[in-house]
């Protein structure tokens, strides 16, 4: 490697910036940060720059450079476009052995800033040698996105309790051990949800009762969204990348499932219309009994867990036998399905109200409020209605809904296998019998779906 990658203590010490434009603002942001105290010289100063001054004991040494500026600095750094002037700061400081940075100058640096990841007390600096620095800043942006803001405030928490842990284990191996647990257990899952007191009490708990136990499980709901992994939030990628047992449902798709843990105990527990092949009380008892022995379990639901996904009822159970757990929206399939169909469920001159109705008839009866479903400028989505779609159809037009009130059907929606199928309440259910859309598929009534072939967007193709 061309640098070596090492951090400076800063605090309370002088720097040298030559240099007070916007590159010199910038510079000096970072520099106060670190705790650094920053003596400028420049002919003229940035008003930011001036007031960061004033508010981080920096001063303005001159407005010409000179040799004897560099006493006593611990590093020196040239955001000029003098370019004479910056390769004599560079020979000075060379001289000198002053760490010295030209900013956009990598042949006159003997060191160089690398793009930062902050979480305090923990730091992660990428750089490229100054070879490819766009390059860097993209790798820290898409590690930003992986690395929750929390893990700052996890850092803190672990700082006040090293001495204590060290204190508790006089092994390396068991402290390290513990440290892995409490990192990637139930203590950091409360930080990063905010919940510092409760963290700070179970890190305390487990410090006590350390005995070689197993550490405590959790249940994370997770909503799986509707099929495109990248649909997914970030917390539930993280909690899917260390659960030991992970429960899905079948509408969750290969594509997400090949995101969990590799060597995670997968647990198929789909349920069809008429045949589950997990009953959901065996379901219930998986969970508590997972978490019981001390693992991270994931239960991953399409969609959205809370809409029409029986997740309360899973927590119910969790609740009752004591298992701590986490829920984690999805995006449910209304969004994203009407989202990637071209369908918006509202629209100023068509909807401005939306219902999420349930197509699973009990006893293939219809049990449904159609009269509320009638009323005009609104948008229906049936969920699991594809099976039900005569008598959906039939029971709109039995209260009064007109003929010509137009539907979509969206099967596997936002997966490259989506369909998308338009047509009426009068001909749907016949358009259907050609098409043979397969589920699981989404079921949108309204005067929005004349918007579906001006917005189509996403695989028009197929």
């Amino acid at each position: 490697m061309d640098y070596l990658p090492l951090f400076f203590n800063l605090q309370d010490r002088p720097v040298l910036l030559i240099g007070g434009g916007d590159v010199g603002l910038r510079k000096a942001r970072l520099l106060v940060r670190a705790g650094a105290r920053v003596q400028l010289v420049s002919r003229e100063v940035h008003p930011e720059l001036q007031q960061l001054l004033a508010e981080h004991q920096g001063q303005v040494l001159g407005s010409e450079y000179q040799q004897d500026q560099l006493q006593g600095v611990a590093l020196v750094i040239a955001a000029t476009d003098d370019e004479a002037l910056n390769r004599r700061v560079h020979e000075d400081c060379v001289a000198q052995n002053l760490p010295v940075n030209v900013v956009d100058n990598p042949p006159l640096c003997t060191f160089v800033f690398p793009a930062i990841l902050d979480r305090s007390p923990l730091v992660i600096g990428i750089s490229s040698g100054g070879k490819a620095p766009v390059l860097a800043r993209l790798l820290r942006a898409k590690l930003e996105s992986l690395i929750p803001t929390r893990y700052s405030d996890l850092g803190q928490l672990a700082g006040r309790f090293r001495d204590a842990v060290k204190q508790r284990f006089s092994d390396i191996n068991q402290r390290r051990k513990f440290w892995e647990n409490t990192f990637e257990g139930t203590v950091a899952e409360r930080v990063f949800n905010g919940q510092m007191q409760e963290a700070e009490t179970l890190l305390q708990q487990q410090l006590d009762q350390a005995d070689g136990a197993a550490p405590a499980g959790e249940v994370y709901l997770v909503g799986a969204g509707p099929g495109d992994p990248e649909l997914l939030t970030f917390k539930a990628l993280r909690l899917m990348q260390q659960a030991d047992v992970v429960l899905y449902d079948r509408l969750v798709s290969p594509a997400v499932l090949d995101l969990c843990r590799r060597d995670a105990e997968m647990i198929y527990v789909g349920k069809k219309r008429d045949n589950h092949s997990v009953p959901q009380p065996d379901i219930n008892r998986l969970l508590v009994e997972k978490a019981r022995a001390g693992h991270r379990v994931v239960r991953l639901k399409g969609g959205d867990p809370f809409v029409f996904g029986r997740g309360g009822e899973e927590l119910e159970e969790l609740k009752a036998a004591g298992v701590p757990f986490q829920v984690v929206p999805g995006i449910t399939s209304a969004n994203a399905c009407s989202a990637y169909a071209g369908i918006p469920l509202t629209h100023r001159d068509y909807a401005q109200s939306v219902k999420l109705i349930t197509g699973q008839l009990k006893n293939r009866t219809s049990d449904l409020n159609f009269a509320e479903m009638v009323q005009p400028n609104q948008t229906l989505v049936f969920y699991m209605g594809l099976h039900t779609l005569e008598l959906l159809v039939e029971g709109l037009l039995q209260h009064g809904k007109p003929a010509d009130t137009l539907i979509a059907l969206v099967s596997q929606g936002s997966t490259p296998q989506q369909r998308v199928l338009t047509g009426t309440l009068a001909d749907i259910v016949e358009k259907q019998a050609q098409a043979q859309l397969q589920a699981p598929a989404l079921i949108i009534v309204g005067e929005v779906v004349a918007l579906q072939q001006q917005l189509a967007w996403f695989n028009t193709t197929g």
